[in-house]
């Protein structure tokens, strides 16, 4: 998939308590807040949030496999954490193309998590991507 300056390109996904679990047990964040009722009952958020990085991952999936997908290499990602993440709610990506440098086969993207219920953004930042087929 070719994109050029101005492509918009969005994703609907969620995650279960199940896959925050996993993603603990692989990075090794067992922060209590994220896998602790109640823990997380006595914070601030009133019930376990998912780890920032698990949702941002979803930025990875998206780029490698659907947008522009096959051959997309990350070469820099910014995240700004605006608000929690929880289980089971729906989010939603939303990445608009800023910069496209074909001859170096890059671009800019701001991307975007956001909570389909509030219409809150929960994850704001800009990758910077290069496909080695295309772009």
């Amino acid at each position: 998939m070719s994109i050029e300056q101005g492509t918009t390109y969005t994703h609907e996904f969620s995650f279960t308590q199940d896959e925050v679990v996993k993603f603990a047990e692989v990075t090794g964040d067992k922060n209590p807040v994220h896998l602790d009722e109640a823990y997380a009952a006595a914070t601030m958020f009133k019930r376990p949030i998912m780890h920032g990085f698990l949702g941002g991952s979803v930025f990875s999936k998206v780029f490698g496999t659907l947008f522009p997908g096959e051959g997309t290499i990350y070469l820099k990602q910014s995240m700004s954490f605006m608000r929690p993440m929880y289980v089971n709610a729906v989010y939603e990506v939303r990445m608009t193309v800023k910069e496209v440098n074909k001859e170096k086969h890059r671009a800019n993207v701001e991307t975007n998590i956001v909570d389909k219920a509030t219409g809150d953004v929960v994850i704001s930042g800009e990758a910077t991507v290069m496909n080695v087929n295309r772009i």
